[in-house]
């Protein structure tokens, strides 16, 4: 951890920025299971009576981190193709999870109801009315997308890349000679591979929603009067 971080904690002059840098630099570290205020508190060089007169609870921390990431993203240029407004705002996201790998699991599941978080999700929402879908269509494909994007984010952080879960593995005879089709995409399950799954995905969301879009011509579902 940066000793400036420490040293101006020991002095007695914490800031809220200061406490989220060190909180997320100890969960990358610690992971989230291993993530405590006593542990930040540490990490600061300082009480943790002192962390909690600016975050009067574990919650109110985790709304400041949230908020910050979140706070950070902004709306695609209104400008651009609505299709490449799309792919930016959902690539934004998908981002965070790259850059905090550990934290990825809470943020993607996290309930996001802070005036921060809410001016975002109207945005994004905004995004599918500014295409022309109504109502029902705009908040399932918002849906839609946030089930791609949250699960892939988790698989990219704590699935395949993370190596085997179970305990009885096969060696790689074993597993060329009974469960050949694994074999045969076990090179495109890696790390090196993963972007451009998501875009082979992303595109095919994409493609779908364009096609309700100028197919349908009401942006309603199918089949609705």
């Amino acid at each position: 951890m940066d000793s400036s971080i420490k040293k101006a904690g020991t002095r007695g002059r914490l800031s809220r920025e200061m406490i989220e840098d060190a909180a997320f630099e100890v969960i990358e570290k610690e992971g989230l299971a291993g993530f405590s205020m006593r542990k930040l508190a540490a990490a600061l060089g300082c009480e943790a009576m002192s962390i909690y007169h600016h975050f009067p609870s574990v919650a109110h921390l985790h709304e400041a981190l949230v908020d910050r990431l979140i706070g950070a993203l902004e709306m695609p240029d209104a400008s651009l193709p609505w299709r490449q407004r799309m792919r930016i705002a959902i690539e934004d996201f998908r981002r965070i999870g790259r850059d905090h790998p550990a934290y990825a699991a809470f943020f993607v599941t996290y309930r996001m109801n802070s005036p921060i978080c809410l001016a975002w999700l109207d945005g994004i929402i905004g995004l599918f009315r500014d295409a022309g879908f109504d109502n029902e269509l705009s908040a399932r494909l918002f849906r839609a997308v946030g089930y791609y994007l949250m699960g892939a984010v988790l698989d990219e952080n704590a699935g395949y890349a993370r190596g085997p879960s179970a305990v009885n593995t096969v060696n790689d005879e074993q597993l060329a000679r009974d469960f050949p089709n694994v074999t045969a995409a076990g090179r495109f399950f890696g790390t090196a591979e993963f972007d451009k799954t998501f875009e082979l995905g992303l595109d095919m969301l994409l493609d779908e929603m364009e096609r309700l879009r100028d197919g349908a011509g009401t942006g309603q579902l199918p089949g609705k009067a």
